[in-house]
């Protein structure tokens, strides 16, 4: 199943949202920042996580919303997909990236000093969307995912080339990086919907587990997907010396010497052949399929998650989501 039909029940508030997103990200009447603003919009993307503030407002409720915070939920839809877009910029701009969603980056464009700033004022459309809501507690959740997410990338960047890093400890700095957003956009849609802290509780649960199960499924494409499918250079990570849970337990499924081959080739790689014999070890190794099997265990710990809601075509979609995060799991 694709991402397209499992959106259709919400397809309306997504459309919404990238009107939204359009109008938010053009209101410059500078020329230069509209123009910036533009590209960082046309990199598209899947859209996943205003899917998740709309679909936990509506599945919180069981689709039995009145519609009167319509507009907040489309507001806090765009201002979550701002941030993610934010952290995008400045990702690039740690790894160097030249290119994603098989565009060029704006860093490449314009620098890495441009790309800095544009992110920044990404992120302050974003709190002024937040504001603009006048909700104390969607804004305390999605403040708290941020500052989770920049803590996790400072850990992980501290944690460069360090094959002695526990899955533990990874998995805890992608529970900040990644899932604490995911966590965040599922709360917020409960927060908005105005239901029972059990209900809220469920849905962040949902979130964290899923955007947990979502990174450690994209790490392992970004080291054996093809640049076609993946919209940008495969690798980037592991050129940057950034250790994920595959380089991990593939440090624990070979010998010394070739551990000490990984460690050497992590943040150092000057050619091609370097990351393809780094690719070729993980796909002949069993640390794609003991990645693929804490994928299961974080979407199946999500899917549990979801037992306390109503059925809807909302709560099935969240499942679907599920669904499609594994299916699309190297």
């Amino acid at each position: 199943m694709e991402l397209e039909e499992i959106y259709q029940p919400i397809a309306e508030e997504l459309s919404l949202v990238e009107d939204s997103l359009r109008s938010v990200l053009s209101d410059s009447e500078n020329g230069s920042v509209a123009a910036m603003s533009d590209i960082a919009l046309a990199s598209g993307g899947k859209r996943l996580r205003p899917a998740l503030v709309v679909f936990s407002e509506k599945a919180a409720g069981a689709g039995s919303g009145s519609g009167r915070n319509g507009r907040d939920t489309i507001d806090i839809a765009t201002a979550v997909e701002l941030i993610h877009m934010a952290s995008l910029i400045h990702d690039d701009v740690l790894d160097g990236a030249s290119t994603r969603h098989n565009k060029p980056t704006v860093n490449a464009q314009y620098g890495d000093d441009v790309s800095i700033v544009l992110g920044d004022y990404i992120y302050a459309k974003a709190f002024q969307l937040i504001s603009k809501a006048g909700n104390r507690g969607v804004f305390s959740c999605i403040s708290g995912a941020i500052h989770a997410m920049c803590e996790g990338e400072l850990i992980q960047i501290c944690q460069r080339r360090n094959l002695g890093l526990s899955a533990e400890k990874y998995i805890s700095i992608i529970e900040k990086k990644t899932g604490s957003l995911f966590a965040a956009c599922c709360q917020a849609g409960t927060i908005i919907a105005d239901v029972k802290p059990v209900v809220q509780k469920a849905l962040s649960s949902f979130g964290l587990n899923f955007g947990i199960a979502f990174q450690l499924a994209d790490d392992c494409r970004d080291v054996v997907s093809e640049s076609a499918e993946l919209g940008k250079e495969p690798g980037q990570d592991v050129i940057c010396g950034d250790v994920t849970l595959p380089l991990l337990a593939l440090s624990d499924c070979v010998g010394p010497n070739e551990r000490a081959e990984i460690e050497n080739m992590l943040g150092s790689m000057k050619d091609g052949a370097s990351f393809e014999r780094l690719r070729t070890m993980l796909v002949e190794s069993d640390a794609l399929s003991k990645t693929r099997d804490v994928v299961g265990s974080y979407l199946c710990n999500a899917k549990k998650s979801l037992d306390s809601l109503g059925d809807s075509v909302y709560k099935e979609s969240l499942g679907q989501l599920l669904d499609y995060t594994s299916e699309n799991s190297v």
